[in-house]
């Protein structure tokens, strides 16, 4: 299942996301911005559990966050991600995973990989800025189920349809959540109307 965030704010952010003259700083900024949004959106069922807090005027009940989750950034993009989903979620644990994209083949290539050992009851977020042939997101997820994570979310700034469907196709199981679905892909493989690359404008090596 596929969750597009349709809010203003967001949409707002994704326009200044794509102008090719939004600076570097502004772009991390930005993406950022809309990293908070998608972890607000696909953590709308975290598991909690009650507990005591004394206020200053009276004893309450209040909920705490009872979730073992770990961030998984797909390299290099994914960790301009990565700082806005420790602002969410400081007490994370996180692990990466290297791909590098086969220019010829539009094909992930795994180069790397340091995740913590599963347990099997976490919850494993995979963040990416573009899903694009859906190669490395897929690839990425298959990592995750094959180390023994059960429980997987992904997250992406911008989705392709044909990105999209490629996941749910190899990974029903696995919801999604993207800020954008743009029209398609064009024969470079990048996201149309997209933004460019992402990895190159939050780094600034354009």
């Amino acid at each position: 299942m596929t969750t597009i965030l349709s809010h203003p704010l967001v949409r707002h952010r994704i326009t200044l996301l794509r102008d090719r003259a939004t600076p570097p700083k502004l772009f991390r900024e930005l993406v950022g911005e809309i990293t908070e949004f998608l972890a607000y959106e696909a953590l709308g069922d975290v598991k909690t559990r009650e507990v005591d807090v004394e206020t200053p005027v009276a004893n309450t009940r209040g909920a705490r966050i009872d979730e073992r989750i770990v961030l998984v950034p797909i390299l290099r993009a994914g960790m301009g991600m990565l700082d806005a989903m420790l602002h969410v979620l400081p007490y994370a644990k996180v692990g990466v995973l290297g791909m590098q994209r086969d220019e010829s083949t539009a094909e992930p290539v795994p180069y790397y990989a340091k995740v913590p050992p599963a347990k099997g009851d976490e919850l494993a977020l995979v963040i990416d800025p573009m899903l694009a042939t859906g190669g490395s997101a897929c690839d990425a997820v298959q990592q995750l189920k094959k180390l023994g994570y059960v429980r997987i979310k992904f997250l992406s700034l911008i989705a392709a349809p044909e990105g999209i469907a490629r996941f749910e196709r190899n990974h029903p199981d696995v919801p999604v959540f993207s800020a954008a679905k743009d029209e398609r892909l064009n024969s470079h493989f990048y996201i149309v109307p997209g933004l460019g690359d992402a990895g190159d404008r939050i780094f600034g090596t354009l």
